[in-house]
């Protein structure tokens, strides 16, 4: 019994190391995919000033102008940075609190169904944008970035750290 106890570990490790292998790779998909999608919602936000404009006065909000090339120039910097991977944890937060605040302004009746209408909060625009972010702020861009060549680059001794950490 303990020899199969035993082997299923061993198969389970093996298992897990190879999977591994796929964390970069995803985390790249997702960043080209998604980085590109948001800088495409910013040059298009640039590009028509004053339907975001009027978008933010309707909802209030002060200094409607001034929010619409600031929310513009984050979405499309942000995604140009998400694809990248350059310096992907501030861009991560960056465009989480962003898009927190996109449910919290534009979609609050989706940010209130959260528990009681799952979908209604799934189907919102900012959802996935929203979890690119967060899965990059917590995790990072990965190896097939930006951020891990500079740190290549310049031997950053906490890359190297990580190195030698199993994973």
């Amino acid at each position: 019994m303990n020899i199969i106890v035993t082997k299923i570990e061993q198969w389970h490790e093996r298992f897990l190391g190879l999977v591994s292998y796929l964390r970069s790779p995803f985390l790249l998909f997702v960043r080209l995919y998604w980085g590109w999608q948001l800088a495409q919602s910013g040059w298009g936000k640039l590009h028509h000033l004053s339907n975001v404009t009027e978008y933010f006065t309707s909802l209030g909000m002060p200094m409607p102008a001034q929010m619409a090339i600031f929310i513009a120039s984050v979405e499309f910097f942000g995604g140009i940075f998400l694809a990248f991977g350059l310096l992907s944890r501030i861009t991560g937060l960056v465009l989480t609190i962003n898009m927190i605040m996109a449910y919290v302004i534009g979609d609050r009746e989706a940010l209130l169904s959260f528990f009681s209408d799952p979908d209604k909060f799934i189907a919102a625009a900012p959802f996935a944008f929203l979890i690119v972010s967060v899965i990059v702020f917590i995790f990072g861009a990965g190896k097939l970035s930006v951020d891990t060549a500079i740190a290549t680059f310049f031997g950053s001794p906490r890359l190297k750290q990580v190195r030698s950490i199993p994973a």
